[in-house]
């Protein structure tokens, strides 16, 4: 392929891109400005949210191990599977994710990030952990959603994530993995912990590692992991019409199941708040 091909196909590729961006670009918008983070104003708030938000965090490193066992060998004997580009992009970013930093230094996921910030806020973690649980005893992820007592709108979310996982189609999951994520949560929702962390001494040491969290993941996910997951999908996609035009419905729902996600959380702060 001439240096001239290559240019049209990314310049086909952006265009592509470009449509994708402006077909999600509503759904994008009612979540950046949705009502939940509004109605985030004490710490008993918070931990609803985190609550609900925790599976989310979880189904997202689910989502990652799929885009890498699509895209490189997890096998032995090793063999080359692949596009070189895409294995060193899906590497990458499994890299930072499993196994990035706590403030401290230590190794850690960022799911067991978010679980030590819950531990810290005094969230309940005895949900997202019975189902690891349960996971762990080779449980299906359906059976053991179906024997944990979480709202609905949790449980159709991480069965989205998974009806896709299950398609073992790349550019599916990439996709999902891109427009889905947790970059969607505003500057704002930071801004709250931090209104939060001056109220009082006891707030600033309960949401300290909930703020690096979300400053650390944000950070990754809104510079250098998102141009490459945008790469990975370019890669994954090619000039193939059809395959563009599946990603686009499929963000769609994914941004989708990702509001009802946030109506969910709404819902019970705002019932709390009514008793």
């Amino acid at each position: 392929m001439t240096k001239t091909e290559n240019q049209k196909l990314e310049e086909k590729q952006n265009q592509y891109i470009q449509k994708l961006r402006d077909e999600i670009e509503p759904l994008r918008q009612q979540l950046i400005t949705h009502k939940v983070y509004k109605n985030i104003s004490s710490i008993d708030d918070l931990k609803i949210f985190l609550e609900h938000h925790v599976f989310a965090v979880w189904d997202f490193m689910s989502l990652l191990k799929a885009l890498q066992n699509e895209l490189t060998c997890v096998q032995v004997p090793w063999v080359p599977k692949g596009n070189p580009l895409t294995r060193r992009l899906i590497n990458e970013i499994v890299l930072a994710e499993e196994t990035d930093q706590d403030e401290d230094g230590n190794a850690k996921s960022h799911f067991e990030l978010y679980i030590e910030a819950m531990k810290d806020c005094e969230a309940d973690i005895l949900k997202i952990n019975y189902l690891i649980k349960l996971l762990r005893e080779w449980k299906s992820v359906r059976t053991a959603l179906s024997q944990i007592d979480i709202a609905s709108s949790i449980k159709e979310f991480v069965s989205f994530s998974f009806d896709v996982i299950e398609t073992k189609q790349a550019h599916k999951i990439a996709t999902v993995f891109t427009f889905g994520r947790e970059d969607l949560i505003p500057d704002m929702f930071t801004s709250i912990l931090r209104d939060m962390k001056n109220e009082n001494a006891e707030n600033a040491e309960s949401i300290k590692k909930l703020i690096y969290y979300f400053d650390r993941h944000i950070e990754l996910d809104g510079d250098h992991h998102s141009h490459m997951a945008i790469q990975m999908i370019k890669e994954l996609c090619g000039d193939n019409e059809t395959k563009w035009n599946e990603a686009i419905t499929i963000s769609k729902l994914a941004l989708q199941k990702r509001i009802d996600l946030w109506d969910g959380i709404l819902a019970e702060i705002e019932n709390g708040k009514h008793l």
